[in-house]
């Protein structure tokens, strides 16, 4: 089975050729990730309207140099899949009709990707993962756990109440004059810093539940900020130090958080042994090594696919399609984009977690 993936819900434009080789290795034929970080840094964020225009200005001839590259054609495609949300929706939209048009002229199946579920599955592109397993899917969008039992069904054990630990990075990081993508330029700077240096906040740290917080996290930045006089008085060294100590502050959550959710796994799955950590902020690698930790001390099996699955990609969006086409799914063309989209539509809301939930 071969699978055109297309990916457009943030700022990566993005196209993929993907089949269902049984080698991991072998599956990933083509894969054109296009970022748009040029266009969006002058701003500091993401820009919704530049980020449609550019991806209505490149997805065609992404498009052609995937199928190029894979040596593929659309004849040979057996089904076509774009991520349907959740995202910025003048993106989503742009893949999405691309998709459809491909799928209308050649008579084959359309599948709208849940984006979540492209993270989500990732593991069992790179890894053959059998269900049931836990992920953690943190990113600059979503900060959750849940129990992956099956394509399309989905446990949420928890959420962010108010901040993405991905989007808490990125305000970081523009709060200290660092630039955009905060990301890998706060990983960058805490390379060389003391994370013992600052005292901040672990939000949520010791509750029962797995609900995650980086609002006051954030909080706490701009006011170890301010106490400096502003970014602009703090020294090289002591922005290292800042960023460490972000970080150390944001590996003692997610660990705390992780084991309550593999406990609460274990209570369903006695036998799970498996935590998959997928989304743009698993390719932290400061991070991926504070949660490797969790091997030894929660008797698990951690997996974290290479960094380019991570951070937003159509190869994860192309095996979403295949998963889903297999398991029996696919979409009619009459499907409308969503601006949200969770998982697990039935969860319970966390108490402050709003429409975030």
């Amino acid at each position: 089975m071969i699978v055109l993936g297309i990916e457009s819900s943030c700022d990566e434009t993005a196209a993929a050729i993907v089949c269902d080789a049984a080698s991991p290795d072998a599956r990933i034929l083509s894969n054109i990730v296009l970022s748009q970080e040029d266009e969006h840094r002058p701003y500091g964020g993401i820009v919704p309207e530049i980020a449609a225009r550019s991806h209505l200005e490149h997805v065609d001839h992404l498009i052609k140099q995937a199928l190029q590259d894979a040596g593929v054609t659309l004849a040979q495609l057996d089904g076509i899949a774009a991520t349907g949300g959740p995202g910025l929706i003048g993106g989503v939209i742009v893949g999405v009709m691309s998709a459809k048009a491909i799928a209308s002229v050649q008579n084959k199946p359309f599948i709208a990707v849940n984006h979540l579920e492209g993270h989500a599955l990732t593991a069992r592109l790179t890894e053959n993962v059998e269900f049931p397993y836990l992920l953690l899917l943190v990113s600059g969008g979503h900060c959750q756990l849940l129990i992956v039992e099956e394509v399309d069904r989905y446990i949420r054990l928890g959420t962010t109440i108010d901040d993405a630990l991905g989007e808490a990075f990125d305000k970081s990081a523009k709060m200290l004059g660092l630039g955009y993508p905060g990301g890998p330029i706060v990983e960058r700077a805490a390379a060389t810093g003391d994370g013992a240096r600052f005292e901040l906040p672990r939000p949520m740290l010791g509750r029962k539940e797995c609900h995650f917080s980086f609002s006051g996290l954030k909080t706490a930045i701009r006011q170890q900020i301010e106490r400096f006089g502003g970014e602009e008085k703090m020294s090289d060294q002591d922005v290292a130090d800042l960023c460490a100590s972000f970080q150390s502050a944001a590996g003692d959550v997610l660990i705390d958080r992780c084991q309550n959710a593999l406990r609460q796994f274990r209570e369903r799955y006695p036998d799970g042994n498996t935590l998959v950590v997928a989304g743009g902020v698993a390719a932290n690698q400061t991070l991926a090594k504070r949660l490797a930790d969790l091997e030894i001390s929660e008797n698990t099996r951690l997996i974290v696919p290479p960094a380019q699955l991570c951070t937003d990609n159509a190869a994860m969006i192309a095996w979403a399609g295949i998963e889903r086409l297999k398991a029996g799914h696919s979409d009619l063309l009459d499907f409308k984009p969503r601006p949200r989209w969770p998982l697990d539509p039935d969860a319970p809301t966390a108490i402050g977690a709003g429409v975030k939930a």
